[in-house]
């Protein structure tokens, strides 16, 4: 079991950035590929970013390429989005989660309970 928790979020001006934390309870976290996920109101779920156990890989969905970050430090089981030039449209409840990959899929298993961004104009 993986409990999952975010922090991080607020209320930021466009063009400015903001850095989410993910801190994973349990000694297993370090075996996890852990992603990033968000949530606009009355959207779907999308992917953000995820990062291999060891995070020597790292993939980004094209809208926040060049402008986020995600990194993990398995010494203190948590993970990171640094989000820099932020825009209204990255406004989104952010999730992390913790998945296993099998064969180019990751299945994510856990997911924490999200942390609010909101990007103003």
């Amino acid at each position: 079991q993986v409990q999952l928790v975010e922090s991080g979020g607020g209320l930021v001006q466009a063009g400015g950035s903001l850095r989410l934390s993910c801190a994973a309870s349990g000694r297993t976290f370090s075996t996890y590929d852990m992603g990033w996920f968000r949530q606009a109101p009355g959207k779907e779920r999308e992917f953000v970013a995820t990062i291999s156990w060891s995070g020597g890989s790292t993939y980004y969905a094209d809208s926040v390429k060049g402008r986020f970050t995600i990194s993990r430090d398995n010494t203190k089981n948590t993970v990171y989005l640094q989000m820099n030039s932020l825009k209204p449209e990255d406004t989104a409840v952010y999730y992390c989660a913790a998945g296993v990959t099998v064969v180019s899929n990751t299945k994510y298993d856990y997911w924490g309970q999200g942390t609010q961004v909101t990007v103003s104009s």
